[in-house]
């Protein structure tokens, strides 16, 4: 195993991350900051506020792009399990 197979392996896992990370940290992050511009705007400092939103926006983000996701990940898991032949040798 070459160095350079272990860094090809290593770049497609972190490609493969921020691709299953995105879509929940970005609809996380953008309501987060509006539920964060109506509390300085309000001045409501209730930490419980930005909590149950984001939680139902987790929650709907998994049951619309949850089957893209894990179909994502099971195609890099099944490519690295073809490959461990070619890998190893």
């Amino acid at each position: 195993m070459t160095p350079e197979i272990i860094y090809t392996v290593a770049q497609q896992a972190m490609i493969v991350a921020v691709k299953l990370s995105v879509p929940l940290l970005l609809p996380t992050l953008v309501v987060g900051l509006i539920i964060a511009m109506f509390q300085a705007a309000t001045q409501i400092n209730e930490s419980t506020l930005t909590f149950v939103p984001k939680i139902v926006v987790i929650g709907g983000v998994l049951l619309l792009a949850g089957p893209a996701m894990l179909q994502l990940f099971l195609d890099y898991f099944k490519d690295l399990i073809r490959d461990i032949p070619t890998l190893i040798g």
